[in-house]
């Protein structure tokens, strides 16, 4: 919750890690880039950034290729390919961030973990930091410049690099429950959970690796649905929304 004397219209967060899916820019149950998905999510973002929070996005590809799924459809391509593939399509989803940004007068950088000089910049710490204390959203792509990694794992350690406060992940339902809820509508919602809950209940909502990396550094997680307008900006101020992931107390 905020504090009594902060602002309603400042931000609870200093700088953030905000992960989307590459499912987040298409309609739902299609493929591709649907860019009024992809304006609405920047139009989110640029309330949020408006507040002063400093903003990073990691951005999925599975829109348009998902490496491990890739993998399995085929025998004719190595694993290795289809997850370097896959993170070229973390690209492609960057750039039309990018651009949906800066049509709404957002200052941006696309940063990517692969070098590819013509379209972005290489991701480099200390630059990216630069940037965002420049006030420019920052825009992460092609996961870690490696296979096997997912993106969420991606946006973990780049929330630990950044020094972010929180990550935030952004999903298409509400926040964190003991089932899928669009397949079980008798899901139990989570306000709040604990690392040790997630791990031991193997809660499938972020990728057991970045898990792991948030609950080694104590780095916080909320998971929200970025589907409800608005709630972007409401994550970066700290209201309560969606479910709050952290450790124990007796583990802080």
């Amino acid at each position: 919750m905020p504090s009594a004397n902060q602002n309603e219209s400042s931000p609870r967060f200093r700088r953030v890690i905000l992960k989307l899916s590459g499912e987040s820019f298409a309609i739902s149950g299609e493929r591709g880039i649907a860019m009024d998905e992809v304006v609405h999510i920047a139009r989110q973002i640029q309330q949020a950034e408006a507040t002063g929070c400093q903003i990073a996005v990691v951005i999925g590809g599975g829109n348009i290729l998902r490496g491990a799924n890739f993998k399995e459809r085929s025998s004719h391509i190595q694993a290795a390919t289809a997850h370097y593939m896959g993170m070229l399509a973390t690209v492609i989803n960057g750039l039309g961030l990018q651009d949906a940004l800066e049509s709404l007068g957002c200052d941006t950088r696309l940063m990517t973990a692969i070098r590819m000089d013509g379209v972005a910049e290489p991701y480099i710490r200390r630059r990216a930091r630069a940037h965002l204390n420049k006030k420019r959203v920052v825009i992460l792509a092609a996961g870690t410049g490696g296979p096997y990694v997912t993106t969420d794992t991606a946006a973990a350690l780049r929330a630990l690099e950044l020094e972010a406060d929180i990550l935030l992940k952004a999903t298409r339902v509400d926040g964190v429950y003991s089932e899928d809820p669009e397949k079980n509508p008798h899901a139990v919602f989570y306000d709040e959970l604990d690392y040790v809950t997630v791990q031991e209940q193997n809660l499938d909502f972020m990728d057991s690796t970045a898990i792991a990396h948030c609950k080694e550094h104590k780095m916080p997680i909320l998971v929200f649905n970025y589907k409800k307008d608005g709630n972007i900006l409401r994550a970066v101020r700290g209201e309560e929304l969606g479910t709050r992931i952290r450790l124990k107390q007796d583990e802080a």
